[in-house]
């Protein structure tokens, strides 16, 4: 069984800069995709920024792009999300997902095969 393991959240002030880390373990895994998608409270589970591991491709929600950069480290099996001027409304608990299949659509959760538990990302003064 894959485990996708996040660690990196917390409490940041705004515009402020955090890092999230999401290791994938278990049973022999490629994946062909992993990515972020967040949730704040009162809000749809919303897709964040996403990496394809053959070539490296990647792709943001506009309300992050140019402020948040996802990379991967094929070796480790691990996808970093690095978080930069960060915003109040950027809050929310943040899940690393990965795929085995390749799908267009990307920013879509169903397009996933595992996710992780969650890390929680506090933007606040």
């Amino acid at each position: 069984q894959v485990q996708l393991v996040e660690s990196g959240g917390g409490l940041v002030q705004p515009g402020g800069s955090l890092r999230l880390s999401c290791a994938a373990s278990g049973r022999t895994f490629s994946p062909v995709t992993m990515g972020w998608f967040r949730q704040a409270p009162g809000k749809e589970r919303e897709f964040v920024a996403a990496v394809r591991w053959s070539g490296g491709n990647t792709y943001y929600a506009d309300s992050v792009k140019d402020r948040f950069t996802i990379s991967r480290d094929n070796a480790k099996n691990t996808v970093y999300l690095q978080m930069d001027r960060l915003k109040p409304e950027d809050t929310a608990v943040y899940d690393c997902v990965a795929a085995r299949g390749y799908w267009y659509t990307y920013y879509d959760p169903n397009s996933y095969d595992y996710r992780g538990q969650g890390t929680q990302v506090t933007v606040s003064s």
